[in-house]
């Protein structure tokens, strides 16, 4: 089709797509979808070819976020269940990233809850990179932190970091939906902080909050004018116990149109597969590698992901390899523009997509060495009005509430990382 013939030959050339061809990408029907899908395809081959950069989450302090994010278990007033803790000592950290590094990571991301960080944390947080990059050559090292104030990005830098991950979540029309605690311009100001002081800038979005195709299109677009050299792609995760949890709108082959807009706005930018993906792609998710050229491997912040074996072989059945560290993960044209600070040196920058899965006023979650006292055990929470199977969505299709599964193991636990 016409629609797909330009946007292909426009990302070839690392053109910027029109808006109404963004949205036009959105609004495609079901059978012309693989048409899309190879399109897409085509333009990640073209900057990216057959590798999958993995990153790895490391959540250091989780829940009790003071933020009242509606897509986030940790959120002020959140009623869901996950592991709550406080920061984890730089050899837990360390500890924790090694198994997934083991397990072919590239990438370690080190998130934590809250609004941002005071110096304190900065201090701390500091000790934790220098513990991780100390027990693992060439790993790159990500930090989610929340809003930075002045002269924090800096210093994080000095430490050793190579990206900062803040999401933009959603479109400036509609922020205020979702968080009435900080604002969209809060978000963007950290991520230009961060890229000023030299770091990597990971900022993505969350789909499936109720949004339009226009605030999708519009985020996607914000993006790409900040300049984000790896953009991830969240899929709501909804929470029981949080403001979202009914919204159940997504299906593979949204997520997968989705996708495919990321990529022909961002052509040349790493573009993740994050939080969600196993709930609403789920069989479908060896499609969305030939859109895609990043994903998280194992579990998220406070959800489960699939198991870390299976990520493996899925990347290697769908016909695709993992990026070896040594590997520059952005082309060289972005690479030299970032001065090497890019997310693509062999151990420079990647993504952190932030890789949360769904950040709170920070990042979206955090961790501690022990579990507190009042830390959650068992499953998610169950509200009275709280969807379960068997009800369904706006779109008729069936709620899948037994595939939101709230993490209890790794990264502040006794138990054994999924890597």
């Amino acid at each position: 089709m016409d629609l797909l013939d330009t946007l292909t030959a426009k990302g070839l050339r690392r053109e910027l797509p029109t808006k109404e061809e963004a949205l036009a990408v959105l609004s495609t029907t079901d059978d012309e979808l693989l048409d899309v899908v190879a399109a897409a395809g085509r333009v990640r081959r073209q900057w990216f070819g057959r590798r999958v950069k993995l990153n790895y989450l490391v959540n250091l302090k989780s829940g009790l976020c003071p933020e009242d994010c509606t897509y986030c278990s940790q959120r002020l007033g959140s009623k869901t269940e996950i592991l709550k803790y406080t920061w984890l000592k730089p050899e837990q950290a360390a500890e924790a990233a090694a198994a997934g590094l083991a397990g072919g990571a590239k990438r370690v991301c080190l998130v934590a809850s809250g609004r941002g960080p005071t110096d304190r944390d900065i201090d701390r947080v500091a000790g934790t990179i220098s513990a991780v990059k100390e027990a693992n050559e060439n790993v790159e090292v990500c930090v989610c932190l929340g809003l930075l104030s002045d002269n924090q990005a800096e210093r994080l830098r000095a430490a050793g970091a190579d990206a900062y991950n803040h999401n933009l979540n959603t479109s400036e029309g509609t922020y205020g939906d979702i968080a009435t605690t900080h604002t969209y311009a809060d978000r963007v100001d950290t991520v230009t902080k961060a890229h000023g002081a030299g770091l990597s800038a990971c900022s993505g979005l969350i789909a499936g909050m109720g949004e339009t195709d226009a605030d999708l299109v519009d985020v996607v677009f914000a993006l790409r004018e900040l300049n984000a050299d790896s953009v991830p792609v969240n899929f709501l995760i909804p929470f029981e116990g949080t403001p979202l949890a009914k919204e159940w709108n997504l299906t593979p082959q949204r997520c997968l149109r989705i996708l495919a807009m990321v990529r022909f706005v961002c052509p040349d930018i790493e573009v993740r597969i994050a939080g969600g993906r196993e709930v609403h792609l789920r069989t479908m998710q060896p499609l969305g590698l030939h859109i895609a050229n990043s994903i998280f491997l194992g579990d998220y912040l406070t959800s489960e992901g699939q198991a870390g074996q299976a990520d493996l072989d899925m990347i290697k059945d769908a016909g695709f390899v993992v990026e070896g560290a040594d590997e520059m993960t952005l082309p060289r044209h972005r690479a030299d523009v970032a001065g090497g600070n890019s997310c693509g040196t062999g151990g420079g920058c990647g993504p952190c997509g932030d890789g949360s899965t769904a950040p709170a006023g920070a990042c979206g979650t955090a961790g501690d060495s022990a579990l507190s006292e009042d830390s959650a055990t068992g499953d998610s929470a169950v509200d009275g009005d709280s969807a379960t199977a068997g009800d369904f969505g706006p779109n008729g299709d069936e709620i899948r509430t037994d595939l939101v599964r709230v993490r209890r193991r790794g990264a502040g636990t006794e138990l054994a990382p999924n890597a």
